[in-house]
């Protein structure tokens, strides 16, 4: 279903939906669970916790198979710890089992649920990501400006606490359309409810794979009906970042309220009053650590204090090609050189 709340009402429109269609023996089965066990240990086998799970790794996969089967399995408590990427985060981090079951269900679910997606969905989706998504910003406003022979505006919003205000209840029902299967759903709800933000069926946490897959399944309401009922052409979203862009700065202003009231009400967001903003591309747009001109970008003031301040603290040759690769996506030749000679 999708909504409309144009002239403060709602529309209901009946949509026919794709139904998931495996069974949950084969998220399960012993063969899923050990190509998820491939795929999430790449990297991590020298940490102690995974190490502890592959002293006795047969007996654990079989325990944790049987659990599954029985619907005896509980996700057991997250390990809370904070970092900077680049402003605080609260990462939640699961035990390796649960970990396992993460990867069981992403790889199996991500296929299915990536095909509903819009094209101009960029976050933690294969073959997307930042840098195609400043690609599609660039297309964009060649193509609203007509090659920079009009204005082209741009409305851009950030959702306020993003993963912490995630309706649980809504991400179910939202899940449920799509999946029939009740016992794929009880695995999810027990994933899904093992976790909460500021009270008990909000919030998703950042550390699960899960999760990055679960607010897209969210906010693709959101897509579906920015694309389908306001008609915003050229609109884009990487997570809780989104632009549209225009020619027409009055139609920006009057839909920005329809967008806020959806958000609110069928989603239970919010956006950030104090990160709306409506500007043209010739006084620079910042979106994902760039800012936009209608013939380059550049790299945004913040992002470039704290490359800097971190290859003074470890300017080894890994670190530097790490920059370079950055800063190749954008006009930055002699920060390239900078970043070099550091």
């Amino acid at each position: 279903m999708l909504e409309n709340a144009a002239g403060g009402g709602i529309i209901w429109l009946v949509v026919t939906r794709i139904q998931f269609g495996h069974p949950y023996q084969y998220i399960i089965s012993l063969e899923n669970l050990l190509a998820a066990w491939q795929e999430f240990v790449r990297g991590k086998r020298q940490r102690q916790d995974v190490q502890e799970f592959v002293f006795r790794f047969m007996d654990n996969i079989l325990l944790l198979h049987r659990d599954l089967a029985a619907k005896t399995y509980r996700h057991s408590v997250y390990e809370a710890f904070n970092i900077s990427d680049p402003k605080p985060r609260n990462i939640h981090k699961a035990a390796v089992r649960d970990r396992l079951i993460h990867h069981a269900l992403y790889r199996v679910l991500y296929p299915f649920f990536d095909r509903t997606f819009i094209a101009d969905s960029y976050s933690c989706r294969v073959n997307k990501g930042t840098h195609r998504a400043l690609n599609r910003f660039r297309e964009f406003s060649y193509q609203v400006s007509r090659n920079h022979t009009r204005t082209c505006w741009v409305l851009k919003c950030d959702i306020r606490k993003f993963f912490a205000s995630i309706d649980q209840t809504v991400l179910m029902k939202i899940v449920r359309e799509y999946i029939p299967d009740q016992d794929i759903l009880w695995l999810l709800s027990e994933i899904v409810g093992s976790f909460y933000s500021t009270r008990l069926g909000v919030g998703l946490p950042l550390g699960n794979l899960t999760s990055q897959l679960l607010v897209n399944v969210y906010m693709n309401r959101f897509d579906q009906f920015m694309k389908h009922k306001l008609k915003a052409k050229y609109y884009i979203r990487y997570a809780d970042d989104f632009v549209i862009l225009s020619h027409d700065r009055l139609w920006l202003e009057s839909i920005l309220p329809i967008l806020e009231g959806f958000l609110l009400d069928r989603l239970s967001l919010r956006l950030h009053s104090n990160k709306i903003s409506i500007s043209t591309m010739a006084s620079g747009v910042d979106f994902l650590g760039w800012v936009h001109f209608p013939t380059h970008r550049v790299l945004r003031t913040a992002t470039k204090r704290r490359m800097f301040k971190r290859l003074c603290e470890q300017s080894s040759s890994q670190a530097k090609q790490s920059y370079l690769g950055l800063l190749s996506h954008g006009n930055t030749y002699h920060l390239q050189q900078k970043v070099v000679d550091a």
